[in-house]
């Protein structure tokens, strides 16, 4: 006869699983589509074929790709985590998950596993329509990797920061409005040097614009490491995710 073990699964399979469960929730989520994957899908295909902003020399779509990258990382590590996690947390979701065998620490690595494959998948996406529409990239993949990572790192702790201190509807507009706000004035579409001199000294600072500055220093101009681009992400990565782990709020 079979004798009852009762007891949590390891630990790993239950950050798998929960990994697993995340992301399937996120990829059947209409308005997380839409952010994820249909607004730069439209974005670099319109701007890369239509004439309507200058990007400078060369193809427009070696100036976008890299952009609507960086765009595609804050979409799902801020914008739709933010927004996601913070209806959990107004539903009393989080805290029913924080009373199970997984750990709390272990509910956010599996969020962030989520939002990795979830990556993964759009670069794989973007990177071929890209192709398809003439592109050529060229620089160090490491850079480009260290760049994507330091970045959703960045985004993450901002947007667990956001959802996890305002209300659900605070969270929802806010994140919206940064997305829009970072989408025209982050560099991902518009040179930041079409921006007033004082303006692109404050635009520069922002992770979305030293993403997708660095981005396109490696894939565009083949830069090697863009060392200032990943200590501006560092920076927001570690300020991000400390005020996160201290200020987050499971009720």
């Amino acid at each position: 006869m079979y004798t009852p073990k009762p007891g949590a699964a390891p630990l790993p399979r239950m950050i798998a699983a929960q990994a697993a469960l995340e992301t399937k929730m996120l990829l059947r989520n209409g308005e997380q589509l839409l952010l994820t994957v249909v607004i730069p899908t439209l974005l670099l295909v319109l701007f890369s074929t239509v004439d309507i902003v200058d990007t400078g020399a060369g193809e427009a779509v070696d100036f976008l790709a890299p952009g609507i990258l960086a765009l595609a990382v804050m979409s799902t590590a801020f914008t739709g985590q933010a927004i996601a996690t913070g209806f959990e947390r107004r539903y009393g979701v989080l805290k029913r998950l924080a009373s199970s065998p997984l750990p709390r620490w272990g509910l956010m690595t599996a969020k962030t596993l989520s939002v990795l494959v979830t990556e993964a998948l759009q670069v794989v996406l973007l990177t071929v329509i890209a192709f398809a529409l003439g592109w050529s990239p060229q620089g160090n993949p490491v850079a480009v990797l260290l760049l994507l990572i330091l970045g959703t790192a960045a985004f993450s702790g901002l947007g667990l920061l956001m959802a996890g201190t305002l209300k659900a509807e605070a969270t929802l507009a806010a994140a919206n409005l940064v997305f829009l706000l970072l989408l025209v004035g982050g560099g991902v579409i518009v040179p930041l040097d079409k921006f007033p001199a004082g303006a692109q000294d404050v635009l520069g600072v922002l992770p979305i614009s030293a993403l997708s500055d660095g981005l396109r220093d490696v894939l565009q101009h083949g830069a090697g490491m863009p060392w200032a681009d990943l200590g501006i992400l560092a920076v927001w990565a570690v300020v991000g995710l400390a005020a996160a782990g201290k200020f987050f709020r499971w009720e």
